[in-house]
């Protein structure tokens, strides 16, 4: 009776052991569709990420990798800062460029100029004391430097006419310009360009030391058309000349073949006279009036060169151009150069007469007539 007691009571233990383990499997199992069926009682934890919530050592753990948006917003932002800072720096260092180039007073004249003896051969020997300049009719206050420039790099503009009216002598005139590039521009010291012209002027070969590129920028030229001649030389000397760069002091001179006859330019010939005066040009010209009487064309290209200090040429036969062009070549390389300070300077923007004058008699000096002081 015993036994079977005990027996009863073993059985009833396993019985209700077996029922408290199904219960906990019960409640182990069903865990994940229980949260997804009971998400709408869930507390608010749920509602500040759609996302399922995960266990907290799983969440934990992710944190690291997961890229945090807030540290990566400096690296955005300073590209613009260090930007404006950058424009900030180049305004403000433009505005002091400006400031200083306002302020800053153009109150010293260059001015180069030959001498020739009574033959008309040059003299290269003199010194600053063998000469006087006038300036505006009054002595200069002070010669602050003075040089015999034989080795003055060149700045060189030829200006060809190409024209209907010189088209019999063209090829002859190309062949002598060919000519003198060749003698007169030395590599990596001189530059020159070439510029045809009739209605309207043509660079066929920019700033170049060289010589065969500038040869072939003559070669290029072909002659038709009206003539501009004074736009031509306008242009060299505003749009070339004076916007050439240049790391020292250089001769500027312009040579300009043409038979002086201008009928289709839109500025005057004294509007071409002050450019070329203000860029501190000098204009050789060439006549290429082979009539053997004068012309009007002569009369025009001797008032250019007479203004900036140059020289006219009118040769009397085709072959005599080869010589012009010695002649100027020769010419560029026996020049004086001198710096001046006028006697009552003002930048006011007006014309101002230049005579320089050689204190031993039989001496002639040529150099431009005058220039245009700056204005504030």
């Amino acid at each position: 009776m015993k036994l079977r007691n005990i027996v009863a009571l073993a059985g009833l233990a396993l019985c209700m052991t077996g029922a408290l383990a199904q219960n906990s499997a019960q409640d182990d199992l069903p865990s994940a569709p229980s949260a997804t069926q009971q998400k709408p009682q869930a507390s608010p934890q749920p509602q500040a990420s759609p996302t399922p919530v995960a266990p907290e050592s799983s969440s934990a753990s992710a944190k690291p990798d997961v890229p945090v948006p807030t540290p990566q917003a400096p690296p955005v932002a300073q590209p613009v800062d260090a930007a404006k800072t950058a424009e900030a720096s180049k305004t403000s260092q433009e505005e002091d460029e400006s400031v200083t180039t306002i302020r800053r007073t153009v109150n010293e004249v260059n001015v180069a100029f030959t001498v020739t003896d009574k033959h008309g051969r040059y003299v290269k020997d003199l010194k600053k004391e063998d000469f006087k300049v006038i300036d505006d009719s009054k002595p200069a206050e002070e010669i602050r430097s003075f040089h015999a420039e034989a080795d003055l790099p060149l700045q060189v503009g030829l200006l060809i006419d190409a024209s209907n009216s010189i088209r019999d002598r063209f090829k002859f005139e190309q062949l002598a310009a060919i000519e003198f590039l060749n003698q007169t521009i030395r590599r990596k010291y001189d530059q020159a360009f070439v510029v045809g012209f009739d209605v309207t002027p043509e660079v066929t070969q920019d700033f170049t030391d060289d010589t065969e590129a500038l040869a072939q920028g003559v070669r290029q030229l072909r002659p038709g058309g009206g003539t501009a001649l004074y736009d031509a030389l306008y242009f060299a000397c505003r749009d070339k000349l004076l916007k050439a760069e240049h790391k020292g002091p250089a001769r500027r001179a312009i040579i300009l073949l043409s038979d002086g006859d201008d009928n289709q330019s839109h500025v005057t010939r004294e509007e071409a006279i002050e450019m070329a005066q203000r860029a501190e040009v000098i204009v050789y010209t060439i006549s290429t009036n082979l009539s053997g009487t004068s012309h009007h064309g002569d009369k025009v290209l001797e008032r250019i060169a007479d203004a900036t200090g140059g020289r006219s040429y009118v040769p009397f036969q085709i072959t005599e151009v080869s010589n012009a062009f010695v002649s100027i070549q020769e010419e560029l390389r026996s020049q004086y150069a001198i710096s001046y300070k006028p006697a009552d300077f003002k930048p006011d923007g007006r014309y101002r007469t230049i005579e320089i004058l050689a204190q031993a008699k039989g001496l002639h000096v040529r150099s431009r007539r005058g220039y245009y002081a700056p204005s504030q």
